[in-house]
Formats: C-alpha cells, sequence, structure tokens
C-alpha cells in the first residue's frame, strides 16, 4: 500500500468514527427520546420511523447512481457532511417541535432529514469508503471496524447524558460534524487510483434497469426482504422494551447506553476478523449464516423475560451484523458488474431493505402496542427464518476456488 492509500486509509477511517459517532448522538435513543420526551406511542414511533424509511426509498437509488457516475469524487459525502452539521440546531429547534405540534407535518420533515443524511447517507458513505478500499488496496471491513467504534463511543455516554439533557446528545452530533468537514478537506484521492474506472465504459441508465432483468438480482432482494429488513423494524422500538424491564426509567436509558455500546465494541472487533469468516466460508454462506444468527437473536429476544437475557440475545448483534455487511459487498462483487456496485448496494441491498421497512413499520408499531413485544418478536423471528430457508436455496452458490500455480507444480511433482 503506498504512502497516499495509508493516508487515505485512515482519513476514511476517522471519517467513519465520526459519521456513526454522529449517527449514535442522534439516533442510538432515539425510539426513547421519541416515547419520553416526545410522548409519542408505539404507533406513532412507526409512523416516524416508517416517514424516514420512505425518504430513504427515493435517497437511496439517487445516491447510488450519482455514485456510481461521478466515480471517487466526493460530490455526495459534501452534501451528507452539509446535513449532519445543522443535526443540533435542526432536532432541538424545528424537529422536536415540530413532531408536539403535528405528528404528520414532523414525521414528513424528519424523514426528509433523517431519511437523507442517515438512512441512505449511510450506504452512500459505506460505498463510496468500499470503492476506495478496492482502489486502495485496504480490505473494507479493517476501515468499517472504526465506524463501530464511533458509535460505541458516542453511545457509552449518550444514556447518561439523555438523563441530563437530550440536546447535549444532538449538538455533540453537530460538533462531531464539524470534524468530518476537516477529515473531508485533507481527503486527496491520487489520479492513478481513479484512472482505471474513468478508461471503463461509462455508466447509463440502460446498465442500471438491466439489473432488473436477472433473475439473480430479485433472488437477492427477495433474501433482504425477508431477512434484512426485518434487522431495522426489530431494533426501531428495542430500547423502549429493554428500558421497560426496569422499575426505574432512567436507570433502563443509562444501562441500555453501556449495553449498546459494549455490543458496538464487540461489533468493531468482529468487523476486524469478519473478511477472514467470509473468505473462508464463502460470501452465500456467510449471508445464510447471518440471517441464522438474526434470526435466533429475535426469536431469543421473545423468550427473554429479564435485563440479563435479552442483552445476552442483543449481544448476538456484534456476531451477525459485520459478517452480513461484509458479505453483502462479496456476493454483490462476485456475481454483478462491479461498475454498478453503489447502485447494487444502495438499491438492491438499501433501498429493499427500506422499501419493506417504510410498510411494516407502522405495522409492527400497532402490534408492540397491543401484543406486547415478545410475541411481536416470536414473529418476527419466524419470518426471518422462513426467508432464510428459502435464500438456502435461490442465492447463487459460491464459486469454487481454482487452485495456484504452486498448488498444481506441487500436486505434479508429487505424481511424477
Amino acid at each position: 500500500m503506498s504512502i497516499g492509500a495509508k493516508r487515505n486509509y485512515w482519513l476514511l477511517s476517522a471519517f467513519f468514527f465520526f459519521y456513526f459517532f454522529t449517527w449514535s448522538s442522534c439516533m442510538s435513543l432515539f425510539s426513547i427520546w421519541l416515547g419520553q420526551d416526545i410522548q409519542l406511542s408505539g404507533a406513532h414511533t412507526g409512523i416516524i420511523f416508517s416517514a424516514n424509511a420512505i425518504v430513504a426509498l427515493v435517497m437511496q437509488p439517487l445516491y447510488g447512481v450519482v455514485s456510481d457516475k461521478i466515480g471517487l469524487k466526493k460530490h455526495v459525502l459534501w452534501f451528507i457532511v452539509g446535513l449532519l452539521v445543522f443535526a443540533g440546531p435542526f432536532f432541538i429547534y424545528i424537529y422536536g417541535p415540530l413532531l408536539k405540534y403535528n405528528i404528520l407535518l414532523g414525521a414528513i420533515v424528519g424523514g426528509l432529514y433523517l431519511g437523507a443524511a442517515f438512512q441512505a447517507g449511510c450506504g452512500a458513505v459505506e460505498s463510496y469508503i468500499e470503492k476506495i478500499g478496492r482502489k486502495c488496496d485496504f480490505e473494507y471491513g479493517k476501515s468499517r471496524m472504526w465506524g463501530s467504534l464511533g458509535w460505541a463511543a458516542a453511545t457509552f455516554f449518550a444514556g447518561q447524558l439523555f438523563n441530563i439533557n437530550p440536546n447535549i446528545n444532538f449538538w455533540l452530533a453537530s460538533g462531531s460534524a464539524i470534524c468530518l468537514v476537516a477529515i473531508l478537506l485533507l481527503t486527496k484521492i491520487e489520479t492513478s487510483a481513479v484512472s482505471d474506472e474513468q478508461k471503463e465504459e461509462p455508466i447509463k441508465m440502460k446498465d442500471v434497469f438491466s439489473l432488473l432483468k436477472l433473475k439473480k438480482f430479485w433472488f437477492f432482494v427477495l433474501y433482504v426482504f425477508g431477512v434484512v429488513c426485518f434487522y431495522s423494524v426489530y431494533d426501531q422500538q428495542f430500547p423502549i422494551y429493554f428500558s421497560s424491564l426496569f422499575s426505574d426509567v432512567s436507570t433502563g436509558n443509562q444501562l441500555y447506553g453501556y449495553l449498546n455500546s459494549f455490543q458496538v465494541f464487540m461489533e468493531a472487533g468482529m468487523m476486524f476478523a469478519a473478511p477472514f469468516i467470509v473468505n473462508k466460508l464463502g460470501a452465500k454462506r456467510s449471508l445464510i449464516l447471518a440471517g441464522f444468527i438474526m434470526a435466533t437473536r429475535i426469536i431469543g429476544s421473545g423468550l427473554a423475560v429479564e435485563p440479563i437475557g435479552i442483552s445476552c440475545m442483543k449481544m448476538l448483534h456484534a456476531l451477525e451484523l459485520p459478517i452480513m455487511l461484509i458479505a453483502v459487498f462479496k456476493y454483490l462483487a462476485q456475481n454483478f458488474d462491479n461498475r454498478l456496485s453503489s447502485t447494487l448496494y444502495l438499491v438492491g441491498f438499501q433501498f429493499s431493505s427500506a422499501i419493506a421497512a417504510a410498510f411494516l413499520s407502522p405495522v409492527f408499531g400497532k402490534l408492540y402496542d397491543s401484543i406486547g413485544f415478545s410475541n411481536v418478536y416470536f414473529i418476527i423471528g419466524g419470518i426471518v427464518l422462513t426467508f432464510n430457508i428459502i435464500s438456502y436455496f435461490t442465492l447463487i452458490k459460491d464459486p469454487k476456488v481454482q487452485p495456484t500455480v504452486e498448488v498444481l507444480e506441487t500436486k505434479e511433482a508429487q505424481i511424477s
């Protein structure tokens, strides 16, 4: 790895850290903020998450196509960072008051901001840095690990700060976003790193729409619809359930912050190890493994009725997410046109997940109110398990590893 590539690795790893620090400061206790500070019901909270997902539906394909067209230019990242700098004023002076005044108006305005900055923005950031990793020869998972550390660092203090004043977390988010501005200014992509990409045939809209004709694309979308989207549906109101297990809600808020922080620290370690696991198992097997872990985590959450049990189920997230993220990029890279990498990730993975969440969030929000969290977790876990089994038969098999020249020569020598 050249000096310039190493420099970009550390700068983009720092970008991951502060982007996820900003996101965590705003969103790790988002459902608790909606329930305790804004005083919304589970059904209304579901509407909020649905609005965020609907905006993400629009922004994800747009981010994907634009990112593939502009290559390694930073225009999309600058737009996202510009939104994040104003996170504090937005939550405190615009979003919160609007939600108290009119739930639908607040949901629309908040959806526009949160969908563009986080739900869709995360995918744009991840796909951009994954592209740089392939060009500069560094492993995406090792860079993404710093994002998990950033989320964990913010979450560790989020519960304590929320009990003092929820607005402190939002101001921290704006401060973290200013660091992102400095990092983008310092990041320079060498011309040699983009020369090969510039020589390739430019992306056209017919290339994007050609994906819709591929059966293998729709089988991947089926996995996302039936397995991945329930990751967010389950997580959306989990903090509320966790806090409700304590006699003192403030204690629950604080302990959830600690739990989430510890889980994400473990996730960061797994993000470092996940490339080895995925390369060993193959992309398809890794996706199926992640799906089984998710089903176990969700069904187990329904069985657990006390803090220790539910905490153990939450910790499985640290094993599941890194394997799934790395496997998704590997699966898309080995089965589709790499020129469409951002479009595939943002449309095939993020968009498909968001469209399901947009419709499912209000439905399951009402179910949380009517039949309780445990019963809903059984339903979600059963759905995930069913679709994961189906995907075992529909996803494309991993290609067999061809023996290297050295291995062939050794075998020939042994035969002779």
